[in-house]
């Protein structure tokens, strides 16, 4: 699955390939749950994790979905705390929080710069927060934040993969020697970093994808990074789905989230996890998908392999 598409791949292809964008209101969050998660410290401990509305990312990224619950302006300065109360009122207590926005926390038309001291004090109490930034807003904006944020903070970054070729096609406008300069940056002022790998995007087979997940891995600790979350590519966004018509793309299945989630916890360098939203969707066996899915949750609880699974699958 080497061949490049008979068309250009960029910003303005990828925007027409989409459906439309559900109603969002930007004074609600879009989802909010509660989740367990292993720590930096070792320990199995509660999170809250709640998805911000507001507005779309600016880069149009070939594999992203995050799009849909999106605004079209920046939301009103005010919104994104009011969001944060509604959530928080509705969600069990947690040690750790979570703040995902379709997009980067960092790019003030986004978030609000304004909104940065009530978010800090929304976060009392919690002893880390997680937030999500492309590598072009992490900056003075990430520092100013960290400074009036009690809890330690923790940014998530999308290196996506290390292959030279699928990279610039993911149009993220992003290079490897600008996700390690990111990574220094934020380590410097003692801010831990996690990268997200994606498994199996466009233009690589199934053993391809396993490889480059995996050298993507060993990049991102090799720069610094303290965790890797490993994220299986899905369709259904419209671009990857015309890719995949045009034999460009096909989704990795359960077994190579396997493969690669047991490289990375045995290397023994960070904490490695598979992602495992909409899990099912990369099986095709019902027999031994309960199993399957069951150990996925043990390895990125515990960051052992414990014994592969057999089936006649």
């Amino acid at each position: 699955m080497s061949k490049l598409p008979g068309f250009r791949i960029d910003g303005s292809w990828i925007r027409s390939m989409r459906g439309e964008k559900v109603p969002v209101d930007p004074f609600l969050p879009y989802g909010w749950f509660n989740e367990q998660e292993l720590t930096l410290k070792g320990e199995v401990e509660e999170v809250s994790a709640i998805l911000l509305t507001n507005r779309e990312c600016p880069y149009k990224c070939l594999m992203c979905d995050l799009w849909k619950h999106t605004t079209d302006e920046r939301v009103p300065v005010g919104a994104i705390p009011v969001q944060l109360e509604y959530a928080l009122e509705k969600l069990s207590p947690a040690k750790h929080l979570k703040l995902f926005n379709s997009g980067s926390f960092f790019d003030s038309k986004a978030i609000p710069v304004e909104d940065y001291p009530r978010i800090a004090s929304l976060a009392d109490g919690f002893e880390s927060v997680l937030v999500e930034s492309h590598t072009a807003f992490i900056g003075e904006k990430t520092l100013e934040f960290s400074r009036i944020l009690s809890p330690n903070l923790q940014v998530a970054v999308g290196l996506e993969t290390v292959h030279p070729e699928v990279l610039p096609l993911l149009n993220k406008g992003m290079s490897l020697a600008g996700f390690k300069e990111a990574v220094v940056f934020l380590k410097a002022n003692d801010i831990s970093v996690r990268a997200f790998i994606l498994l199996r995007p466009p233009k690589l087979s199934e053993e391809e994808g396993v490889e480059w997940a995996c050298r993507s891995i060993d990049f991102a600790f090799s720069c610094g990074v303290d965790i890797c979350s490993v994220i299986p590519v899905r369709s259904g966004n419209g671009a990857l789905d015309q890719l995949a018509a045009e034999g460009l793309f096909q989704e990795p299945s359960i077994k190579s989230l396997e493969r690669v989630l047991a490289y990375g916890i045995a290397l023994n360098k960070g904490l490695v996890f598979a992602d495992l939203w909409n899990l099912e969707h990369f099986s095709t066996c019902e027999r031994c998908f309960g199993s399957r899915k069951e150990r996925l949750q043990q390895m990125n609880l515990s960051q052992e392999i414990g014994i592969p699974l057999s089936c006649s699958c």
